[in-house]
């Protein structure tokens, strides 16, 4: 691709940056990314199993990565209602980020941290798993924190919320205030979105080649940061829903060599997805789901022993 083009702004400057990266395919991710969401139902463990078990007569159920959901196919819906307890019974979401979540791999125990928690689907999953650990679920939006609590509260019991903190802080500077202090770290960053950028004509108007070189300078402040926050022998998922090269494997790429000898890649071995040079991706022309970029990575040393 010429300078002109990879510097071309606008939706004819999209169009020849996302064609470069994906060659022949991009034509047919293009009409996956425009196409309707395709999203599951996601069975709330907590929830009573009689009363799911009623509920999902008449779906198919599919498991992702161990986490069961309902099959939503062909414009199925399903009609979120509570058990006898108050939690309600599924949470409906993308399968991708249920594998992004899972490949977090939290155990009974364990301290986790999802830096840039809302809506709430992931911190669910994580939720699932800490048995007498602690979930931090973070959210620096005051909007989105709310939802992000009210969703805590609906699907959790409180046994399991007093286990989880909802907080506001700037991400980027979490390793100013906080440093080894968890085992399991979820960094879902802000990304590009270019699923929704499709769908609206008048920001892809202001697209521009800058609009995701900048988000992989802050994509990867969150990663850096989180590096020194997770403990040695912790595990970081870094997850996007972009699909540019520059905010998923190049932040990886350029972590390993900015902090060389201080984190490793966790080789990922995922049914559904494609693997990448440092992580896995999840697109639609391929899987129907997605998309969503993730890669797990292991902290091996202390942050400030090395160069920057």
């Amino acid at each position: 691709m010429g300078k002109d083009k990879a510097g071309r702004k606008g939706s004819a400057g999209f169009e020849a940056f996302y064609s470069a990266a994906f060659g022949e395919r991009w034509p047919d991710l293009r009409a996956a990314l425009l196409s309707p969401v395709r999203q599951v139902a996601r069975i709330n463990r907590f929830a009573e199993p009689t009363y799911v078990e009623a509920k999902s007569k008449g779906f198919s159920i599919a498991d992702f990565a161990g986490s069961w959901a309902l099959l939503l196919n062909e414009g199925k819906r399903v009609e979120i209602a509570t058990d006898e307890r108050g939690l309600s019974d599924f949470y409906v979401m993308d399968p991708a980020s249920i594998v992004a979540a899972r490949a977090l791999a939290v155990e009974p125990g364990d301290e986790v941290l999802d830096l840039c928690a809302a809506p709430g689907g992931k911190s669910l999953i994580l939720a699932e798993s800490i048995g007498e650990g602690r979930l931090v679920s973070n959210e620096i939006s005051d909007r989105r924190r709310a939802r992000l609590r009210a969703v805590l509260e609906d699907y959790l019991p409180s046994e399991v919320l007093g286990r989880v903190t909802v907080t506001g802080h700037d991400a980027t500077r979490w390793c100013l205030h906080e440093t080894d202090a968890y085992d399991r770290i979820l960094l879902d960053a802000p990304c590009s979105g270019e699923r929704h950028l499709l769908a609206s004509p008048e920001e892809l108007k202001l697209w521009s080649p800058a609009r995701s070189k900048n988000l992989a300078v802050r994509q990867y402040a969150l990663l850096a940061g989180a590096l020194a926050v997770v403990r040695p022998g912790g595990r970081i998922v870094y997850s996007t829903c972009s699909i540019s090269p520059l905010e998923n494997d190049a932040v990886i790429a350029r972590l390993l060599k900015k902090r060389e000898g201080e984190a490793r890649v966790i080789p990922l071995t995922f049914e559904m997805g494609e693997p990448t040079e440092y992580g896995c991706m999840i697109l639609p022309d391929r899987t129907g789901y997605g998309p969503i970029y993730f890669a797990v990575i292991e902290r091996l040393s202390h942050p400030e022993t090395s160069s920057s």
